[in-house]
């Protein structure tokens, strides 16, 4: 298969993808008319997005991803172990060592743009969005997007439920280990019980809400598991992030994912799909083998940080370009992300969750 192929078929999964995503949102809303008009809305915008991305890379051979991942805060209340915001610096307690942080009216227009160029989605991460409501306030005005915000679920309060009550593009996504547990003894004790309730608070709305949770090769079997994800049903979950450790953390590498455990873990997504209608699964990076590899550096995302740097992927936080300046259509044409393509670094051999991360050296070396 040609490299022109790839491209071809990688944009069509990606497109198919996210119509059967946004199906089944439209699906598992119609509890909720209101919703249900919002997800009707997004599947017809989300149609002339596709156009538009098609449109793009024809005319003037821009491949324009449907996602992004933007980290909009330096902050958070929690000290997770192995955290990967806190081990690339995006996260820090200190003033004096934070980076600076674009203001909502920046972000505001940057995914103004990236709405325009037909970018469905951007994941907002962390430190711990929640802390930075001015920000989000902002977000939330681009209605041609939708933003899974992915939080600890400990701020969570009325204030927010009458925000994600307002604002139905903005998704909050909560953060589990799966177990009490396991949650507690990675993110402190009491988490899991006030992301549990956040979750309740959110089921009493009547709110689409999902969860996020880092696999490990500890984990995974009982976070896949059908008695597990029958827990998340009675907590109103909607959707299932299943993201795969990244060891940034010396001595944990025994934790992140083999050829043998994406396979397995394949297996069992299709299994959960296939039993559950109502519950959207997710796994990122998910089997890059079958996607011709990584797709981070614009080939299906790139993030952006909390000063505008764009970079390949949150693990990888090297950067050339700034969407603040420069704006998303020149920084999808960054150098350093073309080259990382010519390098066909995105299908170097790896072990773990991340290709970048573990060859984090030879990417800072493609920095000018």
């Amino acid at each position: 298969m040609t490299e022109e192929q790839t491209k071809i078929d990688l944009g069509a999964y990606m497109n198919q993808s996210i119509r059967n995503i946004m199906a089944k949102a439209y699906k598992n809303m119609l509890s909720n008319p209101r919703e249900a008009k919002f997800a009707y809305r997004m599947q017809t915008l989300f149609q002339k997005s596709e156009k538009r991305r098609k449109k793009m890379q024809e005319t003037e051979g821009l491949e324009v991803p449907p996602f992004l991942i933007s980290s909009i805060s330096t902050t958070c209340n929690l000290h997770c172990k192995g955290c990967y915001a806190r081990s690339n610096g995006i996260a820090e307690d200190r003033d004096a060592n934070r980076k600076e942080t674009l203001s909502g009216e920046q972000w505001k227009d940057i995914f103004t743009e990236a709405a325009d160029m037909g970018i469905n989605f951007s994941l907002i991460a962390g430190g711990e969005p929640l802390m930075r409501k001015d920000i989000l306030e902002h977000i939330a005005e681009v209605k041609d997007m939708i933003f899974p915000v992915f939080t600890n679920g400990t701020l969570i309060g009325p204030s927010y439920m009458e925000f994600f009550k307002k604002h139905l593009n903005m998704v909050p996504i909560i953060s589990i280990e799966g177990t009490a547990l396991g949650t507690d003894e990675r993110r402190g004790m009491g988490v899991f019980k006030r992301a549990m309730q956040s979750m309740e608070m959110l089921k009493e709305e009547d709110l689409f809400f999902g969860t996020s949770i880092t696999v490990t090769t500890e984990n995974y079997r009982y976070v896949t598991s059908p008695e597990f994800i029958d827990k998340l049903r009675s907590y109103g979950c909607k959707i299932v992030f299943y993201v795969e450790y990244v060891p940034t953390e010396a001595g944990t590498e025994h934790l992140a994912f083999g050829d043998e455990h994406v396979t397995e873990m394949e297996s069992l997504m299709a299994a959960r799909r296939n039993a559950h209608a109502d519950i959207i699964f997710l796994s990122f990076p998910g089997d890059e083998k079958a996607l011709g590899g990584c797709l981070a550096s614009g080939r299906g995302f790139f993030h952006i940080g909390p000063d505008g740097s764009a970079e390949p992927c949150p693990f990888s936080p090297f950067s050339d370009s700034n969407v603040a300046t420069m704006g998303v259509r020149k920084a999808l044409q960054s150098p350093l992300f073309r080259k990382i393509r010519a390098a066909k670094a995105l299908g170097w051999e790896h072990t773990g969750g991340c290709t970048l991360f573990e060859h984090r050296e030879e990417i800072e070396k493609m920095v000018v």
